[in-house]
């Protein structure tokens, strides 16, 4: 690979692959031995360009054709495989919190993207994932696994849902309901549940906002 790096192009496709990946730019930096995460925006940016084991490495870890990366016309994938199993999948933003006082969908809330199949979610539009925090949901819901979530507000007893508290950051419980009341109750016993009537969901208010529907786990 003597050939040299179309900076326009290469930052334009190196900012799809991040975009399109559940891969965060800290630990980007990381895999290609880049000591700081501003590096990796200055190449996004078109402000910096990389050197070429560095495009190879970043090729390598997004599973494309490093000639495409470097920004020529070249085909973006080494094999068809490789680019039928990425035509299976959509990306989904993870949120870094939700709170009911703001749009907790803005671009400034996304903290990075994870693939999930199609056949699940479709292109995605309907969908967010959050990041688990605490141990509320263990032993079923662990510390740092991403809860893929479609967004409703109708529910099904049963069911795991995000709920907004009394306009507090948003919450994962199990659901239970009845003719008067719902129950949002955590997996660890050590976590009492709590009840609302309907008419208390109106007033405190309680707003449920999405249910889970698949979760994703890194071993």
């Amino acid at each position: 690979m003597n050939e040299d790096i179309i900076l326009e192009n290469f930052s334009k496709r190196f900012s799809e692959l991040i975009k399109n990946s559940s891969i965060d730019i800290s630990q980007l930096a990381k895999m290609l031995g880049i000591k700081s995460k501003s590096t990796i925006y200055r190449y996004m940016n078109g402000e910096m360009t990389p050197k070429i084991p560095t495009v190879k490495y970043a090729s390598d870890i997004f599973n494309v054709n490093p000639l495409w990366l470097m920004g020529y016309d070249a085909p973006k994938y080494n094999n068809e495989k490789t680019k039928k199993l990425d035509n299976l999948v959509s990306p989904i933003n993870i949120l870094k919190t939700i709170k009911s006082d703001y749009d907790y969908l803005a671009p400034e809330n996304i903290v990075g993207t994870i693939n999930v199949e199609k056949s699940l979610v479709g292109n995605g539009e309907d969908y967010f994932a959050l990041k688990i925090k605490g141990d509320s949901m263990s032993p079923v819901l662990m510390e740092n696994d991403i809860a893929i979530i479609k967004k409703q507000e109708n529910f099904e007893s049963g069911n795991i849902v995000v709920a907004i508290v009394n306009h507090n950051e948003a919450t994962i419980r199990k659901v239970r309901k009845n003719d008067t009341s719902i129950l949002l109750q955590s997996f660890n016993p050590n976590y009492e549940p709590i009840v609302f009537t309907y008419d208390e969901m109106k007033t405190i208010p309680v707003t449920i906002i999405g249910v889970v529907k698949q979760l994703k786990r890194e071993f």
